[in-house]
């Protein structure tokens, strides 16, 4: 499958991974950059030190093309963009802040950068500073999707921008790749699939309660990490959802454990909180949001913790391996394309 997305990135099918913190690893990247796709390593919750690491892990596990996600709210990011660009990564994919900094010094060794974005106007900025495409995110997408559908978000931003489109939220199936194909993206962007695979490192009592959800199994909230997020539903996550204001304890406990984590002053995560959700409480949401995930995703702990997972969680009932996850997706985008054109009649 050929389109703009595969020509430009040099890569063999229309889809890319999306850059999930503790998820999206050295491993998992490069299995789905040698099955044929786009892998993305999170480096949100890294230093810049284990940025650099993780980089030449992947380079040692593929000899594929491969990406860099980066949110540039968070602590260590703009540090871990400049390892980015110092080992000439093919591709970057940044969200949550301005890139056009990113975007001329990638540009200066050959490298392409996306944006990821859930609104028009931010697709638009994103084509006028230079990036040579973006990831559009839709309402049923994990983490931080917009407020608007897949479905009416792809075709809109499509026909506004002369950059090419990926489409994230809801793709998991082939039937998924083949729609936003019609809708006028150029590929999708495929995160929750991916994060209940054999080569996840997600833990396998969580992956086993993730292929038991449903569609209805996730919850919507800023109450998570200071901005709208969508994660598993369990106890855990149905209480936070619902509760009011922060510990001011809590906050500080997780706060001070991130602080070691990414090795930045406990000054530096404050002010990152601020700027997610531009209160104080953003320090509780986003140090709280860390901890959780992590404890989820390394412990299996649905007590304590919770997932990241998109609505299409209900299209997922079994684990498998990565490379049968997109040969499946291919093969069944080709067939269904097929049957679309059959039912057609003059």
């Amino acid at each position: 499958m050929r389109t703009r997305m595969t020509k430009m990135l040099g890569i063999k099918f229309p889809i890319m991974m999306a850059g999930m913190s503790f998820v999206a690893e050295p491993n998992l990247v490069a299995a789905v950059c040698n099955a044929g796709g786009l892998g993305l390593l999170a480096t949100g919750p890294y230093t810049p030190h284990r940025t650099r690491e993780a980089i030449r892990e992947v380079r040692h596990l593929t000899d594929k093309p491969f990406g860099c996600n980066v949110t540039l709210l968070l602590p260590n990011s703009r540090e871990n963009v400049e390892v980015c660009l110092e080992e000439k990564v093919p591709v970057i994919n940044w969200s949550l802040g301005k890139a056009d900094w990113i975007i001329k010094a990638a540009h200066e060794y050959g490298g392409k950068v996306f944006g990821t974005v859930v609104f028009s106007k931010h697709a638009l900025r994103a084509e006028k500073d230079g990036a040579d495409g973006v990831v559009i995110t839709g309402y049923e997408a994990a983490a931080h999707g917009g407020d608007v559908t897949s479905m009416v978000l792809i075709p809109i931003i499509a026909k506004q921008l002369k950059i090419p489109v990926i489409a994230a939220g809801g793709f998991a199936t082939g039937r998924g790749l083949a729609a936003a194909l019609v809708l006028g993206a150029e590929g999708v962007s495929i995160g929750t699939r991916f994060a209940l695979t054999k080569e996840s490192p997600v833990n396998q009592q969580m992956q086993a309660l993730c292929l038991k959800a449903s569609e209805l199994d996730t919850l919507y909230s800023d109450k998570f990490d200071g901005v709208p997020t969508r994660v598993l539903k369990t106890k855990t996550a149905e209480i936070v959802s619902q509760s009011f204001g922060f510990n001011p304890v809590r906050a500080f406990r997780s706060g001070a454990a991130i602080s070691r984590m990414l090795e930045v002053p406990f000054w530096k995560l404050l002010l990152s909180g601020l700027k997610t959700s531009k209160n104080v409480s953003g320090l509780a949401r986003l140090a709280g949001g860390i901890a959780s995930l992590r404890r989820a995703i390394e412990n299996g702990d649905d007590e304590h913790g919770f997932l990241v997972i998109g609505q299409a969680i209900g299209m997922i009932d079994k684990q498998l391996a990565v490379k049968e996850v997109i040969d499946s997706i291919v093969a069944e985008a080709k067939e269904v394309l097929k049957e679309a054109g059959r039912k057609i009649v003059d």
